[in-house]
This record gives C-alpha cells, structure tokens and sequence, in this order.
C-alpha cells in the first residue's frame, strides 16, 4: 500500500547515520557526542579503526562518551558512529495533513487518533460507531411526566437543536374555568364573563382574577370553547356570545341564541373554535350580549366554563 504520512526525510536526520570523530592524547578519556544515545549498544566505537568492545571498553551518560583507558594520541583516530535509530524529530505541519472521509466503520473496535489537549500528545480513541441505551448517562426510565420546561434534542436537517416538551408533545398549554359569583351583564353591549375559579391551568396562562383571560403564550392551533348560562324571564330577545381575540371581537367566532318567550327559563349559549395563535402576546376573551332591555344575571355555578388546548 501506498505510504500514510509526511513523505521520510532522507536529506535530514530521520534516517542517515549520525557519526563523530575525535583525536586522542594518551590521557583524555571523556568525549562529548551530539547525540545521547539509548545505550552503548546504539553506537559503534572505533579508536584506530579497531572495534571497541560496547560492553567493557566504554560507559555513557547522555552525551559523554567515556572510555575505561585513555585511547593513544592521533589525529582523529577516534570515531563513533550512531546505528540506524532516530536521532532526531520532524515535525509535521498542520496543513499538510489532508482530510480523509471513513465511509464505513469496520467494527466497535476501530480508533481515531487525537490530540489530547490536556498533554498535546496523539492518542487513539474508540470509533463512535453506535450506542447502547445503557451507554447514555442517565438511562434511568422516566417516572413522571416532564414539566413544561423539559426539553429534547432533535436533528434539524442535521443541525442538533433543542425544544421544549410543551412545543413538542404535550396538547398545552391547556386551562379550565368557571364562575363562582354571580355577575350583572347590562343590556345591549358586550359585556366580557368573569370566570373566577380555575379547574386546571398547569402552565399558568389563565388570570382568573384580574383579566380573565387566556394567554396561551406558545403559538400553534388551539380548541377554545365556552358555556354561558343567563337567568331569564322569556321575552323572545336575542342571547349571543362572542370570542375576543387581543381585545377585538372575531366576528366569526360569535354564537346567537334566541331566548324563548316563557317566564323563569334559563337560556345557555355556547361555542367552541380552532384557532390559529400565531404570536405569544396573543389572548382571548369570552364577551356577553343580549338585548333584553335590562340588566340580567349570569349565575355563578358548573353552567358557566371556559377552556382551552394547543392542538398543534
């Protein structure tokens, strides 16, 4: 196969012998080399062009070179020459080192090799070539519903990114309400039902006593319903309930009730919507008409509800 890497160095010191010569004076037995070997078996030690034994004719300490008698006096009779080993480093520069695409792993146990930060050494880790349930920290099942807050990580077109449980799964934020007081509606003019008691409102999107009113706060498609229940005495005049969106009424989200002439009857109007919130200031309403000429009385009990559901 071809060779993987910076091409070998043949002009500099990976791979040419190093050697070094020295001229003896019959006292001297201590010589510097340029280059420590590992041991004296890593050199060969000439003096006089005799081969020196490496396990008893010299030691080595770094680069000294000391002999156990002093060589003769001659000029450059004494030479050292380094066997085969690296006696140098190249350094391989950042650019050019080129990008390789793995198409496949061949099995759990092929390694990348990093750097390590920490050190700035290379060393080799395991190719991520798949997991295990039991390899993700935390594999412990869930035993509760996740709060609204709770999020996951999805692959957008190959971008990781993160979203709340309630943008994802959950069919909120939802509410539920009723009256609890009875409350005056004038005659002929919108007046907006008080739904004081809340039944359910998880995510806190329902002010029951200030507003009263629906702030669903994620945008998507929602269920709204109500039911409005009118003390009557029958005079044949018309009952109508209207939906306010951010304070205006949708006029296609109106329910009309005729109110039957007949003394004491109690006349419920009702309707349900899907609508499209489509920012988070978005909120909504439940308003009160009818024309009977007087001030009527909505009941404060179970007949009068508002509620509320993302759907998508």
């Amino acid at each position: 196969m071809a060779y993987v890497g910076n091409p070998i160095d043949t002009q500099n010191t990976f791979q040419s012998l190093v050697g070094k010569r020295f001229n003896g004076d019959g006292s001297t037995t201590d010589f510097t080399l340029d280059v420590a070997p590992s041991s004296t078996l890593d050199i060969e030690v000439f003096v006089g062009n005799v081969r020196q034994d490496p396990n008893s004719a010299y030691t080595l300490s770094g680069t000294t070179l000391s002999f156990t008698g002093a060589p003769p006096s001659g000029t450059n009779n004494i030479y050292v020459v380094h066997q085969a080993k690296s006696v140098g480093t190249i350094g391989i520069p950042d650019d050019t080192i080129s990008a390789r695409t793995l198409v496949t792993a061949d099995s759990s146990a092929d390694h990348l090799l990093i750097e390590d930060a920490t050190d700035g050494e290379l060393k080799k880790a395991l190719y991520p070539s798949g997991f295990s349930v039991s390899s993700i920290t935390g594999a412990t099942a869930l035993d509760a519903v996740p709060a609204d807050t709770d999020e996951f990580v999805l692959s957008d077109a190959g971008t990781l990114k993160r979203t709340d449980f309630k943008n994802l799964i959950q069919n909120g934020p939802f509410f539920s309400a009723r009256s609890t007081a009875n409350q005056q509606i004038a005659t002929s003019t919108y007046v907006k039902v008080q739904f004081a008691t809340e039944i359910a409102d998880p995510s806190s999107t329902f002010d029951n006593s200030t507003n009263h009113r629906f702030t669903p706060g994620v945008v998507g498609k929602y269920i709204i319903g109500s039911n409005v229940t009118l003390k009557d005495t029958g005079d044949g005049s018309k009952l109508q309930m209207s939906i306010y969106e951010n304070g205006s009424n949708m006029n296609s989200g109106q329910a009309a009730f005729m109110l039957r002439n007949g003394a004491n009857d109690n006349a419920t109007v009702g309707g349900v919507w899907l609508l499209d919130v489509d920012s988070t200031s978005d909120y909504y309403e439940i308003y009160l008409y009818h024309n009977k000429g007087s001030t009527q009385e909505i009941r404060g009990d179970f007949f009068n509800n508002f509620y509320g559901f993302r759907v998508g």
